[in-house]
């Protein structure tokens, strides 16, 4: 059974930095994209970076020179350094993980499985 677990999310003030990770389990393959998704109360859910098989990386403006993501495939996790935080990165986040090639990789992508979420929150 194909899963998807996200953590390191918390409080923590502005300006500080926090370490997502997503452990995927249940795939026979490395998958073609992975992502980190955002989704703040009452707002839609955005991606904020992606990451393909061959380690082409794409941010979201908002989050670029402050978030990093990396993957370690020999442990099958995905992170998302987050640095210099702001307010406004309060949210919920999501990792998702498409398996095979359907379009580049990012917004748009159909992702085959999502994470459960974690929070992030913010505070000044």
């Amino acid at each position: 059974q194909v899963q998807l677990v996200e953590s390191g999310g918390g409080s923590v003030q502005a300006g500080g930095s926090l370490r997502l990770s997503c452990e995927r389990s249940g795939y026979t393959t490395t998958p073609y994209c992975m992502s980190w998704f955002r989704q703040a109360p009452g707002k839609g859910r955005e991606v904020i970076a992606s990451i393909d098989i061959n380690d082409w990386i794409t941010y979201a403006d908002s989050v670029k020179g402050r978030f990093t993501i990396s993957k370690d495939n020999t442990n099958n996790t995905l992170y998302l350094q987050m640095n210099s935080l702001k307010l406004e990165d309060t949210a919920m986040y999501y990792c998702a993980v498409g398996r095979s090639w359907r379009g580049r990789c990012g917004p748009g992508y159909d992702y085959d499985n999502w994470g459960q979420g974690t929070q992030v929150t913010v505070s000044s």
